[in-house]
């Protein structure tokens, strides 16, 4: 598309790891100790949802990509049980292969946490096994917006006002924060049960990229990649919104606006064609069109500001409400036909017709391989709520706390870097099962300017590009 942290270094005293990082006062009766621990996210995260594999029962076959599957997932015990999620299954083995593959998967799962937006895909849960990376996500039963495409043939334009719009604040979300996206294309545009868009796909984004900042990266899917990415002269967020009008003409028209028979002339066509716009598109869809796919990126709209705020004003967009779109108060103009959670029917049955099952588990990596991906862990906020309902926590008696010599004592929390371990999910928690400074073996600059790139995605409907929704 992109066990369970069941090893304990600490096992052998788990209550003074619980020490270090609840908050309490602490009185002394009788000689001992008796702390009283305040219920946090931190208490909660440890001791109530270390999920795993045996947590979710496998239903079908979603996708499959070049490092795993993508699986439909009941949750069959623990908090949210009986509910239906996307489970993202990637191999280890694959990944730290190449050194851009894995800062990829890192940065995604840094994102999916750290990103929160009505328009952006949910992470639930993230875990791993000795050989494999799980990302729980929201189950997002209205499909692709590739099969709406497909059935539709192309959208009139209020109905692609819609879609564009909702992306638009996703993608300005993602520039306010320093990311951009660099994968928009229908395949990574999906539906929820009502009919809103969500973004998904986060493994080739990369973050740190604010006003004057540039990155070098070739990668994305060719159709809908700017001149600058392709040319690799540096690029920045301006890259998002040439895709978004990449996006725009493929809904409108059938198809994306630069395609060949082979990826040497589809580059060919981008990078030197004149852009040709169909006489039926209205005024104003031509303007932003042509605005969107300006080759020099200085001259794109939606470059010169992370807000996005002069692709919002454009007039094409003149009978859309912001405040409302944002909020989800606009109605979309399809809405799923779905016949329970579980439903599957917006799919595309190459996958939902295979047996749904995740090979074993049999990959070992070495100490360095294993390093790569610590604090994997991740628990969503939205399940640390729902675990306080009606959660007691007497106080415990316990021993003295050790001393700030103890190896126990939790170090400096971790930063993410594209070289270095997953950030920390818990505020002074270091990244789980490692150590607080490992060997970098290459800095950001040279993962972006490696030699080692990153395959180049292909849309699952290249064969398809061709005439088939013209």
């Amino acid at each position: 598309m992109a066990g369970v942290f069941d090893i304990d270094l600490e096992t052998e005293d788990v209550s003074d790891a619980e020490d270090d990082v609840c908050d309490g006062t602490v009185t002394e009766p009788d000689n001992v100790q008796k702390e009283e621990v305040e219920l946090t996210s931190e208490c909660v995260n440890r001791d109530s949802e270390r999920v795993g594999p045996d947590f979710f029962e496998l239903l079908t076959v979603l996708g499959k990509g070049a490092y795993g599957k993508v699986f439909q997932v009941r949750k069959v015990q623990g908090a949210m049980s009986g509910k239906i999620f996307a489970m993202k299954v990637l191999r280890k083995a694959k990944i730290v292969c190449n050194a851009k593959d894995t800062a990829h998967t890192r940065a995604e799962r840094e994102i999916l946490e750290t990103v929160r937006h009505p328009f952006i895909v949910d992470l639930l849960y993230a875990f791993q096994t000795g050989g494999k990376l799980y990302l729980i996500l929201e189950y997002l039963s209205g499909g692709e917006l590739f099969m709406q495409l497909e059935k539709e043939g192309i959208f009139m334009e209020d109905t692609a006002c819609f879609y564009l719009g909702e992306i638009i604040l996703a993608l300005g979300h993602l520039h306010s924060n320093g990311i951009i996206y660099r994968d928009l294309k229908p395949e990574n545009v999906m539906l929820n049960h009502q009919g809103h868009i969500k973004l998904t796909d986060f493994g080739l984004c990369k973050e740190s990229i604010h006003d004057g900042s540039v990155t070098h990266t070739f990668c994305g899917t060719i159709e809908y990649m700017a001149p600058e990415i392709l040319t690799r002269s540096g690029h920045n967020r301006a890259v998002d919104w040439w895709s978004l009008g990449a996006l725009m003409f493929d809904m409108m028209t059938g198809s994306p606006p630069f395609t060949a028979e082979n990826r040497k002339k589809t580059i060919d066509k981008i990078l030197k064609c004149k852009l040709n716009l169909p006489p039926y598109l209205t005024i104003d869809a031509k303007d932003l069109i042509k605005k969107l796919l300006k080759k020099n990126p200085a001259q794109r709209l939606g470059s010169s500001k992370a807000d996005c705020a002069d692709i919002k004003r454009h007039p094409f967009f003149k009978q859309i409400k912001w405040d409302e779109l944002l909020n989800m108060r606009v109605e979309p103009p399809y809405k799923p036909q779905l016949q329970s959670d579980e439903d599957v029917s917006q799919f595309d049955t190459r996958f939902t017709r295979q047996t749904p099952v995740d090979s074993p588990d049999d990959a070992s990596l070495g100490q360095s391989g294993e390093l790569t991906f610590a604090g994997f862990t991740y628990v969503a906020p939205s399940v640390l709520d729902s675990l306080k309902e009606g959660f007691s926590f007497e106080p415990r008696m316990r021993p003295v706390r050790r001393h700030n010599s103890s190896p126990h004592t939790p170090n400096s929390p971790l930063t993410f870097s594209p070289a270095g371990p997953f950030k920390s999910n818990i505020d002074g928690e270091p990244g789980l099962f490692s150590p607080t400074s490992l060997p970098i073996a290459s800095s950001p600059e040279s993962l972006e300017n490696g030699s080692a790139s990153l395959p180049i995605k292909t849309p699952a409907r290249n064969n398809k590009l061709k005439g088939h929704r013209r």
